[in-house]
Parts: C-alpha cells; structure tokens; sequence
C-alpha cells in the first residue's frame, strides 16, 4: 500500500502563501488559523504555488506541478511536500509563474481538469520555458491520443 503524499498549506495575509491551484486531495486537515494539510493519494497530480514578500515586494514567486509517488518510487524533495513527490514542472519568478497559470487557463478552457491531462505535457512546457522557448498548447487532438495511449498501456 502506498503512504499518501501531505502538502502543507500556508496563510499569512501579504507575507506568505502556500495554495493548490489544481488536484484534488483525498483529504484535508485544519492544524491552526494559518496551516492546513491535503493529502493526495499516490499518482495524483496537482500544482502547488508558493508565493512570500517582505516590505519591498516579492520575495519568492514559483509553482511547481508535481505527481504523488508510489511507494519505493524515487521522488524529489520539496518544500512542505512530505514525503516528496514527481517533478513534472517548475516554475520560479513571476514571469514564469505567470506563463504557467496562463497554460493552466488554456487547458481549463478546453474543458479539461488540468490533473487529469497527459502529464508530459507539464513537463514540456517545463522544458520550453528552461528553454527561453514558448510552449505549445495542449489540444483536444492531444488528449484524445494520450487517452489512446493510457487505454493501451493498461491493457498490455
């Protein structure tokens, strides 16, 4: 049985802010008026936004689309991220942060949950922006195939 994967969510109004901006937790836990935990079960994919500022602007701006691991999985190690989790995209600056929630709005746009698409294709848009590149947008053709693919992959 595979251990579920904890995010810890953050609230201080104009200092820090950790949220989900899409995926669907299993479950959720108050700790205090300022900490909540969502656990996601494993193969869960779900994009996690950390966001500080101090008196001078923004500190820290990034979001990370990650996958929850299977037990024995090898898994990367992020922030408030127990115990670890998939890397498929990372973002870091508000330029790049920005770009990554406008390629969320185009596959919610098309009608999909951004979880439930192919996941490579969060991993190329990580590769387009690495790149200085801009990335392509997902498709209805797109997922139609990778809906193939995943059908076929189960069967063999």
């Amino acid at each position: 049985m595979s251990a579920p994967t904890e995010v810890e969510l953050f609230y201080m109004k104009g200092k820090i802010e950790r949220w989900i901006r899409f995926g669907k937790p299993i479950a959720e836990r108050t700790l205090d008026r300022r900490r909540r935990i969502a656990t996601f079960e494993a193969g869960a994919i779900f994009a996690f936004m950390r966001w500080a500022s101090n008196g001078h602007g923004t500190l820290v701006s990034r979001v990370d689309i990650l996958r929850a691991c299977n037990a024995g999985e090898v898994c990367s190690t992020v922030p408030g991220v127990r115990p670890g989790a998939e890397i498929l995209l990372r973002a870091v600056g508000w330029d790049k942060v920005q770009r990554v929630l406008r390629a969320i709005d185009v596959v919610e746009a098309l009608g999909f949950a951004p979880q439930e698409i192919c996941p490579d294709h969060w991993r190329h848009i990580h590769n387009r922006l690495a790149a200085g590149l801009s990335p392509r947008p997902y498709s209805r053709e797109r997922h139609r195939a990778w809906l193939l693919r995943s059908t076929i992959e189960v069967q063999s």
